[in-house]
């Protein structure tokens, strides 16, 4: 507060360490511990890995128009800023960010419970009493520890943002040691032979095309969160230097991980065990740590994977909850959600809103939660994005950049393209299509019937030209 009568602001305290701390604490979460035997089902071999490594590609180019665009518009709410200033702030770019912020109502808490719903996965295979129906209905006793999760995080985010990001150098930590605990297990008792890919398995047909557009869906899923930073550009010192920096920084250093944690469990465990078993099905490096290891470390190993999980909710609450915020506080979303903490200066009622509807989704099946949030998410944000970054480019040249990303416009181009390929490779991908199309038409309505009542955009440049 600078002065008794100043409105609370938020305040620059993250540094490039914390930055990429974050991100990395949102991009592993439990996303490859439990969707690396998903990927593998999804190619019907070791040739999976080529689903990490398309991921990776695509991760590079949005990565690097992500870190344009946060470098040049370092404000809360990531996404929403650009869109808005891309679009125009008294035009098209109210809709265009209104929309974002709707669809974020559904895929942040989606992405939050898909991490919930990894951890409480891990603690069935630990206690599999937890796989038991809770309370006498429907409603496995996994889903309750899920939603208590979630319910967990909101209350330690309850706090100012200098004392989460020492918080998250601490669950950072342990995050790198899980995944390096899983490489290790695995190039100890590495098998080469389990890597060797069936004759005919890369033949360039439907059926291929088909495999590694479901894998690229689950990798790219499991890549996502280079950004975090982004959402948090308000709160972020140096923004011009340390966001490009903690995006690509964080990408390169998690795909090296992905890689090689691939690798060593595909050298252990064959394709058909991880494919079909249950318990390698559902909490794959846990029985990886099994056999290499013993009975004692797998448990170790999935409490690990555990602290992994909700390092993961912890990053995307904090993150996700500073968008709604920005919104409101544009006067672009409900009013409530412009509220800050009157202590320790933090949106309280987004966080409290999203956790809410977190808990809510801990409910469901992880692979529809998957599917739906990554199909709704590129269609309603990055594939807005991508276009985005080109039309800024062409409207304000002028616009200062402190970074650009290289090779214009090849990036955003390649990734538009990923993207497309993700949705449209995959047999069944029109009900995905169908949420998003739920989500953007009562979205609009909503938009629009807000707009008509305030005589903003696209209303007030027709009673102008009325008016004339």
């Amino acid at each position: 507060m600078n002065s008794e009568n100043s409105v609370p602001s938020l305040e620059r305290k993250v540094g490039l360490g914390s930055a990429i701390s974050l991100n990395m604490m949102n991009m592993i979460g439990v996303g490859p511990f439990i969707t690396l035997p998903l990927v593998v089902a999804a190619m019907g071999g070791p040739q999976a890995i080529l689903g990490w490594i398309l991921g990776a590609l695509i991760a590079i180019c949005d990565g690097l128009v992500w870190a344009e665009l946060g470098a040049a518009m370092p404000e809360a709410g990531g996404s929403y800023a650009f869109l808005r200033e891309i679009y125009g702030r008294d035009g098209a770019g109210r809709l265009v960010s209104f929309l974002y912020i709707w669809q974020l109502g559904f895929t942040a808490p989606l992405s939050i419970a898909s991490g919930c719903i990894g951890l409480a996965q891990y603690a069935a295979y630990l206690w599999p009493v937890l796989n038991a129906p809770a309370f006498g209905v429907h409603v496995r006793m996994v889903s309750v520890v899920a939603a208590a999760t979630c319910i967990t995080a909101v209350v330690l985010l309850y706090r100012n943002v200098g004392t989460i990001a020492r918080m998250a150098w601490v669950m950072t930590a342990g995050v790198v040691f899980t995944i390096g605990a899983v490489i290790v297990a695995g190039a100890s008792h590495f098998h080469p032979e389990l890597l060797a890919v069936p004759h005919g398995a890369i033949a360039l047909n439907t059926g291929f095309f088909y495999g590694l557009g479901a894998a690229t869906l689950l990798a790219t899923y499991d890549y996502w969160g280079y950004y975090t930073v982004c959402f948090l550009g308000g709160e972020v010192k140096n923004p011009g230097r340390t966001i490009p920096r903690a995006v690509m920084w964080s990408i390169v250093i998690v795909a090296v991980l992905y890689l090689t944690m691939n690798v060593s469990v595909s050298g252990v465990i064959p394709t058909a065990e991880m494919v079909h078993a249950s318990t390698a099905k559902f909490a794959v490096v846990a029985v990886l740590m099994e056999r290499t290891f013993g009975d004692t470390m797998a448990k170790v190993l999935a409490l690990l994977v555990m602290w992994t999980a909700f390092a993961s909710v912890f990053s995307l609450l904090l993150a996700y909850s500073r968008a709604p915020y920005a919104a409101a506080k544009d006067g672009n979303y409900f009013r409530a959600f412009a509220r800050l903490h009157a202590h320790h200066r933090f949106p309280n009622v987004s966080l409290l809103a999203l956790g809410a509807v977190a808990t809510f989704f801990c409910f469901f099946n992880l692979a529809q939660v998957i599917a739906a949030l990554v199909a709704i998410r590129i269609l309603l944000q990055y594939v807005l994005q991508q276009i985005g970054v080109i039309v800024l480019r062409a409207r304000r040249p002028e616009m200062p950049r402190p970074f650009r990303m290289w090779l214009y416009p090849l990036p955003p181009l390649l990734a538009l393209g990923g993207f497309l390929f993700i949705l449209l490779s995959r047999p069944g991908a029109s009900r995905e299509m169908i949420y998003a199309a739920v989500v953007a038409s009562t979205g609009s309505a909503l938009y629009l019937l807000r707009a008509r009542r305030r005589q903003e955009w696209p209303f007030r440049k027709a009673q102008s030209f009325v008016g004339r």
